[in-house]
């Protein structure tokens, strides 16, 4: 029980340490979760975005830029790249341009439609099953935890506005005197 107590009194301080320094502008009553980002398909007429190109017969290779493109070619297309004086030139392109060079694999390489390429954007969002009281306990978290997520995930204060309980609970863990609470003989003991 006074283990308990001890508990309540650490998260009660640090409730009230992040209420005035560390609160991320949000208005209790806040709690915390992770954001972190994600590339979805977009839609090119109205998001600001980017394209992904990629080979897909079943295993899904993604290209990034230029020289994951042409190393793929190299490797997987030689017989094509031997016989064909321009792709080698394209290939050997100093500006490295890979829009040329994918407009090119698109019309000469992709009988079988396997390459491919989509309109995309980055979007945030919060990571599912993610909530903490303090900030503190959510950065622990993502140390622990980084490998489940990006390198630009980060806490995030949200503010449970519309949870009464949740207000009244945590106004509670800050306000009250955990000094005052008298323990009986018997759990003293226990």
């Amino acid at each position: 029980m006074k283990e308990d107590i001890q508990f309540l009194k650490e998260l009660q301080a640090t409730l009230k340490h992040e209420e005035k320094h560390d609160n991320d502008s949000q208005a209790s009553p806040r709690f915390w979760v992770i954001r972190d980002y994600r590339v979805v398909p977009a839609n090119e007429d109205y998001d600001n975005g980017f394209y992904s190109y990629f080979y897909n017969d079943g295993d899904l290779t993604e290209f990034r830029e230029f020289e994951e493109l042409k190393d793929f070619i190299e490797e997987y297309f030689l017989d094509e790249v031997e016989s064909d004086e321009y792709l080698e030139e394209l290939l050997d392109d100093k500006s490295k341009d890979l829009d040329t060079l994918w407009a090119y694999i698109e019309n000469h390489l992709n009988d079988d439609g396997f390459f491919s390429k989509v309109f995309c954007k980055r979007e945030e969002f919060i990571v599912p099953d993610t909530m903490f009281l303090t900030k503190e306990e959510a950065k622990r978290h993502l140390e622990l935890n980084h490998y489940h997520y990006t390198s630009k995930a980060h806490t995030y204060a949200m503010t449970a506005w519309r949870a009464p309980k949740v207000g009244k609970l945590l106004k509670i863990l800050m306000n009250f005197d955990w000094d005052s609470v008298k323990f009986l003989e018997s759990e003293e003991t226990a």
